[in-house]
């Protein structure tokens, strides 16, 4: 049997079953779940890192993106509050349109 201790996907256990495997599963308190969603957001920012196709990036990137959804909620907000932070900081600073690479400043 493969040992995986990390946070899965709400059906992985069900997928696993109908499968004809047999899945091992505990629910976390909310501050187990919380240092388990930054784990799995390294994860799949590893993930995405290390993707050769777009494709394969826009995966990983949905893959983060359910990640942040459940970052957000775990912090008491909702995407909703997270997307209006995000548009505030770009009215503020700018966004990354214009690839901008800055070299020096003094």
């Amino acid at each position: 049997m493969a040992i995986y201790n990390k946070l899965v996907r709400d059906r992985i256990p069900e997928i696993i079953e109908s499968n004809g495997g047999k899945a091992t599963v505990r629910e976390l308190d909310s501050a187990a779940f919380l240092q388990e969603l930054k784990a799995k957001a390294e994860e799949e920012w590893k993930e995405y890192l290390e993707s050769a196709s777009d494709n394969q990036a826009m995966e990983e990137l949905c893959d983060l993106l359910e990640v942040l959804h459940a970052l957000t909620h775990a912090h008491g907000s909702g995407f909703e509050e997270l997307e209006a932070i995000r548009k505030k900081k770009v009215q503020e600073r700018g966004g990354f349109e214009k690839r901008l690479f800055l070299v020096e400043a003094e």
